[in-house]
């Protein structure tokens, strides 16, 4: 049976003149199912119905949960200072009753709608929170305390407080990258750029691209911006490409990456240089992602980058790219494929010849399944556009 069908037939059975705790307990669940769902109005009618069916002095603790919930709700809809109200009554109550968990998750979300109006009042709502709550909850609490003493410009105590973050939230990739690009951010402000650069790249493999595409644009951005400052204008430059190659980025996200390509100027050689300069144990990740742009960018786009992989091509370089080419979707593959083949005929001979020796003999290296995939390949699609291959 549909969930809220349910609540609502438990409703007409239990009348609230005659059953008020059990229609109370039902008003409770259906109103945290209705905001789940989004429907925040209803859900804010039927907590508040439930707050006022569930006695402060007989049902201390049941009335503070409806008043937390209602909260929430409340925040969500963007009544900011009745959640806060809500909040603060139902922190008081499981204070009363010595229900330290229970007021640290208030006292949290207290701090979460100050923070708009009064954040030092935030801060101390968090640094509570963050007494009473323990685990992965103590991470998240500490993640927004050191968000926003460093909104305070309290930067030495919030790098301090989002290292504990970090370390805290290594079991959820979410919480863990949303604590690493915030120290990122803190140690940016400190001026330890290094560290800064450090945090965001966690931030980036702890949010891959195609399972949280707007929290890895972020963390490319912060870490464009990173290496700006250091001086690595190569590396600046692709990871703010990289950031707007993220379908429909978050504003503030593209903003910060356009803003990084208007200093620095368009993307050129940088893949080349950067490799240049790193060892080759680092080259796959660079490479793959690299890769994993171009193959969500239009056929043009497509053609254009192919010639990075074409006119810096080295044995190494192909190897990495192949690698690269064969972690991606079949789809994916030929169209990156298709898109070296067409932009092969703008070469120079000599230039197309080293090309087609480098990736025959990168292609070697693979194992036979992956081998002969490749080869089949690459000799149907230029067979397809009629470009010598072989």
């Amino acid at each position: 049976m549909d969930a809220f069908l349910e609540l609502e037939q438990r409703l007409d059975r239990y009348d609230a003149m005659r059953y008020p705790v059990q229609h109370a307990v039902t008003r409770f669940h259906l109103g945290s199912l209705l905001a789940d769902a989004g429907r925040v109005k209803e859900a804010i009618d039927s907590l508040a119905r439930a707050v006022e069916l569930f006695d402060p002095v007989a049902l201390p603790v049941e009335h503070a949960k409806s008043l937390n919930a209602l909260g929430a709700a409340r925040r969500l809809a963007g009544e900011l200072e009745l959640a806060g109200a809500s909040f603060e009554r139902a922190a008081q109550l499981f204070a009363e009753a010595g229900l330290d968990p229970e007021r640290g998750a208030a006292l949290f979300n207290l701090g979460l709608v100050r923070r708009g109006a009064d954040v030092a009042a935030a801060a101390d709502c968090f640094r509570q929170a963050a007494e009473l709550l323990g685990n992965a909850q103590e991470a998240a609490v500490l993640r927004e305390l050191g968000a926003t003493l460093l909104e305070l410009g309290e930067v030495e105590e919030a790098v301090a407080v989002l290292e504990r973050a970090a370390a805290g939230a290594e079991g959820d990739p979410a919480g863990y990258g949303g604590a690493l690009n915030a120290l990122g951010l803190a140690r940016l402000a400190a001026g330890r750029l290094d560290e800064a650069a450090e945090s965001f790249r966690g931030a980036i493999g702890a949010h891959p691209r195609s399972v949280r595409p707007a929290e890895f644009a972020m963390a490319k951005a912060n870490l464009a911006l990173a290496q700006e400052r250091r001086g690595d204008l190569a590396q600046a430059r692709l990871a703010a490409r990289q950031a707007l190659g993220v379908a429909e980025p978050p504003e503030p996200v593209s903003e910060q990456a356009r803003a990084v390509l208007t200093r620095l100027g368009p993307v050129t050689d940088d893949l080349l240089t950067t490799l240049r300069e790193e060892p080759r144990a680092s080259w796959e990740p660079l490479v793959r992602e690299e890769v994993v742009r171009s193959a969500d960018a239009p056929a043009e786009e497509q053609r254009v980058d192919a010639g990075t992989w074409i006119g810096g091509s080295s044995v190494e370089l192909a190897e990495v790219w192949l690698g690269a080419l064969l972690e991606q979707p079949p789809a994916a593959l030929e169209s990156l494929v298709r898109a070296a083949l067409a932009a092969l005929p703008e070469f120079e001979p000599e230039v197309r010849q080293r090309f087609r020796d480098d990736v025959a003999r990168a292609g070697a290296r693979f194992h036979v399944p992956q081998l002969l995939r490749l080869e089949e390949t690459f000799v149907r699609l230029a067979a397809e556009l009629s470009v010598p291959w072989s």
